[in-house]
């Protein structure tokens, strides 16, 4: 299986050959571009597993680039490179959201392991919305009396002071919550509150 596409901005073509490569070498396909505006352009902007932006570039630089990514809701990790002079930028795009920056002249080994843990934070983020919109899923499947259970349970009730507030044994609560344990696929109180506090039913 190949590696994700890299994205290289850069003004200078000699930087841009270099590193696209470099980076064929380990394995990655690569693309080339000469600005971050002729980057945002593209078709495969949105499509990118990450992007290397020299920090200090005519028209959308580095920096312009990781909040314009932001705005566009493009989940593409940024790796800034940077000229010594340009440290602070670089510094000031860590703080926008970069992911991280390297500075010239760039290190194979210090810009993949950069990528691999880019990629990595990327594939985790991807992995939790997954997770939550499965969950959010599963949760639409209570009956509403299993809510009601469901978010007294989180609230730290215990199943006899839930019978006495709805009214029902606490016999008829704990059916209720093995019922709503086995739909939402948890196996424990913690796991109830846990998901309440994903959902924003209860706050942490």
């Amino acid at each position: 299986m190949s590696h994700p596409k890299i994205a290289v901005v850069d003004d200078q073509e000699a930087v841009r050959s270099a590193l696209g490569d470099m980076l064929g070498v380990y394995g990655y396909q690569v693309e080339l571009h000469e600005s971050g505006d002729a980057f945002l352009a593209s078709p495969g902007a949105a499509d990118v597993g990450c992007v290397i932006a020299d920090v200090r570039m005519p028209g959308t630089d580095g920096i312009a680039l990781v909040r314009e990514l932001a705005q566009r809701g493009i989940d593409a990790p940024v790796v800034l490179i940077s000229g010594h002079a340009d440290v602070p930028m670089a510094v000031a795009g860590l703080k926008a959201g970069a992911q991280d920056f390297i500075e010239k002249p760039v290190d194979d080994v210090r810009l993949v392991a950069a990528i691999n843990r880019s990629l990595a934070s990327r594939f985790e983020r991807q992995a939790g919305r997954q997770a939550n919109r499965e969950a959010e899923t599963r949760f639409e499947r209570l009956t509403p009396r299993e809510v009601e259970v469901f978010d007294l349970v989180a609230e730290g009730m215990t199943s006899q002071t839930i019978a006495t507030q709805l009214g029902i044994s606490a016999r008829t609560v704990e059916s209720y919550r093995a019922q709503l344990m086995e739909k939402l696929q948890l196996d424990s109180v913690a796991s109830i509150v846990r998901l309440a506090v994903k959902l924003g039913r209860v706050t942490a």
